[in-house]
């Protein structure tokens, strides 16, 4: 008995009908068809394309400068039987070694207030003070090594016993020209890296697809020799050599 279908049935079936011989189409255009081994068919293979494939690398750059200022962690320390007495003495020390400096050359600017500290000190166990103690702490940049040794010492024996030197560190005033020398390094190490990694992969090194850069690293700070400075001749200052480094996280594509 013949099936009578309305003008809406029949636009479905039509479009069922023409979705299946596209996915017939496709399928066979996108596989390869041979003979199974055994006979007992066939076996499609399908080629999937490699786009998209990435390679990812970090690059590292390191440049050497030699550093051309100091910066010095100096104070004075006094002890009396009272807060006044021992706060007159440091104040007095700490203005002498300020005025010291200005005469050797160190700008105002360069000298700046870090500390200030007033202790008791005890003995026995009678809990009552029996003096104070006054720390006041300056930080002071030196911007001229040449003369830096000299202007610790004349500042140390103007402070006189008092004095107190708790750190030194030599840095690089401008590091612009030397972390723009140490990104390119970076960057050339990294490609350098994933040319490497693609040659070994068999594929062509793509475009790169982006880059990020890690904190650079700042320049160590080393502690000073000085303890308690009573210094009677120049202090030696040796600026040696400090090293920057940057790292490069670079994606890059493979052809």
């Amino acid at each position: 008995m013949p099936v009578q279908l309305s003008p809406t049935q029949r636009g479905v079936a039509a479009g069922v009908v023409s979705a299946a011989l596209l996915i017939g189409a496709f399928t066979i255009g996108a596989g390869q068809t041979s003979a199974s081994p055994s006979g007992g068919g066939t076996v499609r293979t399908v080629a999937v394309p490699a786009a998209g494939a990435r390679i990812t690398v970090t690059g590292t750059g390191n440049v050497s400068g030699v550093p051309n200022q100091l910066s010095l962690s100096m104070g004075v320390q006094t002890t009396a039987g009272s807060v006044a007495s021992a706060l007159r003495q440091a104040n007095a020390a700490a203005r002498s070694v300020t005025a010291v400096l200005g005469r050797t050359g160190v700008a105002a600017s360069d000298i700046q207030t870090s500390g200030l500290s007033i202790y008791p000190n005890y003995s026995g166990s009678s809990g009552a003070p029996t003096g104070y103690q006054v720390s006041e702490q300056l930080t002071i940049t030196l911007r001229r090594l040449s003369v830096a040794g000299s202007q610790i010492s004349a500042a140390a024996r103007a402070g006189g016993n008092a004095t107190t030197i708790d750190g030194v560190s030599l840095n690089l005033s401008d590091t612009s020209s030397l972390l723009a020398a140490a990104r390119t390094k970076a960057v050339t190490d990294a490609r350098a890296k994933a040319a490497a990694y693609a040659r070994a992969l068999g594929r062509p090194l793509g475009p790169v697809i982006s880059m990020s850069e890690g904190q650079p690293t700042p320049p160590p700070v080393y502690p000073g020799p000085f303890a308690s400075a009573r210094a009677a001749s120049s202090v030696p200052v040796h600026p040696g050599t400090q090293q920057l480094s940057v790292t490069v996280t670079v994606i890059f594509g493979l052809g």
